[in-house]
């Protein structure tokens, strides 16, 4: 089998004390500096006090809850220099820089895409998993994810795999299988300044992340290596493990 893995989407999770999402809506965000002013809404914003959200057309969403925010991107076909959550993440923080972050979660999220259905459940429960007895209970094919835990030199990394489909214009859907991925870091430091820069430094490293998630992908999981895409926008939030 020979697949190609497919970006789609880049989340920089920050979780967070005492942040309070009612601050967070359109005006904040570009009066101060945190977005560009020339930046369109793709829908209206959501204010409570428990959840606040703010989209744009370019496919960046900010999330605020009371423990994290959300910084979520669709990476169609956007060079590594295109992509903007990064950028904001670190002005976010240095905007607000008395709340108390605790963790740093650098999320990318892939899929590979196969012609039927049952050949991307496969590729789980045949693929991935050894056959055995535990397969064969029940009237249809078993339906299989996997959620795994490494440990690497420069953080826990969490990976999730999972069937999905995604929806095409005409109404058609194409099956795939999803490689949600989470890098999670605890923030370090013996002062509010101390952790912020350590924030900083974290999410600078993002494009390290990426290339290590797709390398791990792409050589332990996919029979041939192949280049990696970034196309399709599908928003999802993962959380900090």
């Amino acid at each position: 089998m020979s697949q190609t893995l497919i970006t789609q989407e880049l989340g920089i999770i920050i979780a967070a004390k005492n942040h309070k999402p009612t601050i967070l809506n359109p005006d904040f965000l570009k009066y101060s500096g945190i977005v560009p002013t020339e930046w369109e809404l793709a829908r209206q914003p959501i204010y409570s006090q428990s959840v606040s959200q703010v989209a744009f057309t370019n496919g960046v969403a900010i999330i605020a809850e009371p423990t994290r925010v959300m910084f979520i991107e669709a990476i169609e076909a956007k060079a590594v220099t295109e992509i903007s959550i990064p950028e904001i993440a670190r002005k976010y923080a240095q905007t607000l820089p008395n709340v108390e972050y605790e963790a740093v979660g650098i999320n990318p999220r892939s899929y590979i895409n196969f012609e039927h259905q049952q050949d991307a459940s496969k590729y789980i429960s045949e693929t991935l998993l050894c056959p055995g007895a535990w397969q064969e209970v029940g009237q249809s094919k078993v339906r299989a994810s996997l959620n795994l835990a490494y440990t690497l030199e420069r953080s826990p990394f969490y990976l999730t795999i999972n069937e999905a489909a995604i929806r095409q214009s005409d109404e058609t859907t194409t099956p795939i299988v999803i490689f949600n991925g989470s890098f999670s870091y605890e923030l370090t430091g013996e002062n509010t300044s101390e952790r912020l820069n350590n924030l900083h430094q974290v999410i600078d490293n993002w494009q390290l992340d990426l290339e290590i998630y797709q390398e791990i992908i792409n050589s332990k999981f996919l029979t041939k290596k192949s280049e990696s895409l970034l196309t399709l926008p599908v928003f999802a939030m993962n959380t900090i493990a």
